[in-house]
């Protein structure tokens, strides 16, 4: 791969790379999944559809019940959840430590204790927290998957596109893993291979609106940017649309422009990998 591409690359998405792959870590289960109705506060919409103040709101609610009942696993979970997704990842680390602690054998628990320690930055722990969440007879491929997205967090992205390919092995074609390794691809530069999942990715019946998001950047990277506002405004809000073509343009925007990277992307010796899968 071309140095001075890998330099830029790794420049532009600095800032973005860990909150893209714990979306992607979180990004496979679903709504459903991750806010579990009973003893938890209901919510009004999908998570993924809040704007930031009904996200402050949704967490200021769980924080209280959990308050109440630290020890139980839904709420826990949920609540740590939330804490991610507004960025406090020291705080959800700390929640799901106790509620780990409280529930040392709850394969969910181990599992979202893993994605919490990985979303702070502890990725060797993260690794060994899922692998604890595991069982070999009944192999998870959302687990699977998300030991995929702590590797590429530690530069280890041969052995995360493997995973990968583990997983999609359980479940093929699914949307989440493949978006996890069109991802793997952006972090080394290979902006050709990573559109190609995630292309492929956008393309299942199940894909959700943060697949076609990492699509909008990967097209975007190369240049296509009208295109890839097009597709960043597909199934959104107006004002969500917005936010979101808002911070494309300025991760595109950084130093070098987005046009010099689809430049360097054409000479010769810059990335371009096939498609292995």
């Amino acid at each position: 791969m071309h140095a001075s591409l890998t330099t830029f690359t790794n420049r532009i998405l600095q800032g973005a790379a860990a909150s893209l792959i714990v979306l992607a870590l979180a990004g496979c289960s679903t709504t459903k999944d991750r806010m579990t109705t009973g003893s938890v506060p209901k919510l009004t919409k999908p998570v993924e559809e809040m704007d930031a103040t009904e996200l402050r709101s949704a967490t200021d609610r769980l924080g209280q019940a959990y308050e109440k009942n630290p020890r139980d696993p839904v709420t826990g979970v949920n609540y740590a959840n939330l804490l991610r997704m507004n960025g406090r990842d020291t705080q959800a680390l700390a929640v799901m430590q106790q509620v780990a602690i409280a529930n040392p054998g709850d394969r969910n628990v181990l599992a979202a204790y893993g994605k919490a320690q990985a979303a702070a930055g502890q990725f060797q722990q993260a690794l060994d927290t899922i692998g604890r969440a595991q069982t070999p007879d009944r192999p998870d491929w959302k687990l699977i998957s998300a030991q995929g997205a702590i590797l590429d967090q530690m530069g280890r992205a041969s052995d995360a596109r493997q995973r990968y390919r583990d997983a999609l092995d359980i479940q093929p074609n699914e949307p989440s893993i493949l978006s996890n390794l069109g991802m793997s691809y952006v972090l080394t530069g290979d902006l050709r291979t990573a559109e190609t999942y995630l292309r492929s990715a956008a393309g299942q019946p199940t894909a959700d609106s943060r697949v076609r998001q990492n699509l909008a950047l990967v097209v975007g990277l190369q240049g296509r940017f009208p295109e890839a506002e097009q597709i960043a405004r597909r199934e959104l809000s107006p004002q969500q649309a917005d936010a979101n073509v808002a911070y494309l343009r300025g991760m595109l925007s950084q130093q070098n422009s987005w046009q010099k990277l689809a430049a360097k992307d054409k000479t010769p010796g810059a990335a371009g990998g096939s498609n292995t899968n």
